[in-house]
């Protein structure tokens, strides 16, 4: 790959040149008063990014992978159910987790391309007349199929049904790109990661969990070390840390805050979206369609493009890659060779999409695929043109 070239992968992201220098700092005691100073604002900053005024956040050095094993590990206990849908690899990953834990996993099993089935999750939960469900698992984007779920929907369905479950979203892919309410939707646990809308390296696990969450600690006695929150909490009252943190990378945290509230989130979350109906629109010119069944379920940071029949996606990311030096996401699981996937979140432009979306059409036109070079190029710029520009990132 040329390191000169944007990525077009769903994470990790781009990372701006402000936060690689906060991340590149001298070491500092991690138990002195030093590191409270870049922890707290960390801290206390992804509070606001999930908006929560009343749940509390926990960083590991790890990745969402482990963010979502610090969600069931804290909170459930061997044999304990969860409710999960299983429409992407994601979602597919995080039940494969908690059957390896010793859960048992309700699998709502859903067309992939589809969302979270809400319907289908109200009447799982009314049947549930025991309550023997402890936890209702989503993914808020399922960065496989470009799939964005409902999560207020979710709450919506859980309340209709009376139904005391706890609900754990996997956020890793939208959190600080797309409009995301901890409090506002009733979201038990919250699971993000530094490489994504955070414009990090990979290498934190964060975590939002509310007071329910932390009350279920209590009980719950499935194994956990490394990711206890009890251990976590206890440390940070003090104004330290369980042991030795990714201070690099919480530093990094606490200026990517400060530069997503620079611009405003409600600016982040314009652009996203600015920059992915360029997208959608170059492939609608290219005669293609996204993954996602209906717009209403389009993400705002991946979007995977199914290719014409007798075409191969991942053979697209391949040429890119070898040809041009520029990476794209392959197909994966049910999906894979079916789609190619463009990721357009953190930090990017309206110009730095259309060369990702300029290459692409190369790599379709060496592999002899029936498009016209420039259309959807065009389309995205027709598009650019003539839609209010988000505000600009700042410029350090």
């Amino acid at each position: 790959m040329s390191l000169q070239n944007p990525v077009f992968i769903p994470g990790p992201t781009n990372i701006p040149e402000a936060l690689r220098k906060a991340c590149d700092m001298p070491t500092i005691d991690h138990r002195s008063a030093a590191f409270g100073k870049v922890f707290r604002p960390a801290l206390e900053g992804v509070k606001r990014i999930l908006k929560t005024a009343t749940g509390e956040v926990f960083l590991f050095p790890s990745t969402g992978t482990g963010g979502w094993e610090a969600a069931i590990t804290n909170t459930l206990s061997p044999g304990d159910t969860v409710l999960a849908a299983r429409f992407g690899m994601f979602s597919h990953r995080w039940i494969d987790m908690c059957q390896r834990h010793g859960l048992k996993v309700q699998i709502i099993e859903t067309p992939w391309g589809q969302g979270a089935p809400l319907a289908a999750i109200e009447a799982a939960l009314r049947a549930d007349t025991g309550h023997s469900i402890k936890a209702v698992l989503a993914t808020h984007n399922e960065t496989a199929t470009g799939v964005r779920s409902d999560i207020a929907g979710i709450r919506r369905a859980m309340d209709a049904a009376g139904h005391p479950a706890m609900l754990f979203v996997d956020g890793v892919s939208s959190i600080a790109s797309m409009p995301f309410e901890m409090d506002g939707w009733g979201v038990d646990i919250a699971v993000t990661g530094s490489q994504k809308g955070f414009m990090l390296p990979a290498g934190l696990a964060i975590v939002g969990v509310s007071r329910k969450a932390l009350d279920a600690m209590e009980s719950a006695t499935l194994p956990r070390t490394f990711f206890d929150f009890r251990d976590m909490a206890r440390t940070y009252a003090a104004g330290g840390y369980p042991y030795t943190p990714a201070v690099g990378l919480i530093a990094g945290l606490a200026r990517s805050v400060e530069m997503l509230e620079d611009e405003g989130m409600e600016a982040v979350f314009a652009r996203h979206h600015r920059l992915a109906e360029g997208v959608r629109r170059a492939v609608a010119a290219w005669g293609m369609r996204p993954c996602a069944a209906t717009p209403d379920l389009f993400s705002d940071t991946v979007t995977a493009v199914v290719v014409p029949e007798g075409c191969n996606g991942t053979d697209l990311v391949k040429l890119a890659a070898d040809k041009y030096g520029m990476a794209f996401g392959v197909g994966l699981g049910e999906v894979a060779g079916k789609v190619f996937r463009i990721g357009h979140l953190g930090m990017l432009t309206d110009v730095m999409v259309l060369s990702g979306l300029a290459t692409a059409e190369m790599c379709m036109a060496d592999l002899g695929w029936n498009v016209r070079l420039g259309s959807g190029v065009a389309a995205a710029q027709d598009w650019f043109r003539g839609s209010v520009p988000a505000l600009a990132m700042a410029a350090e």
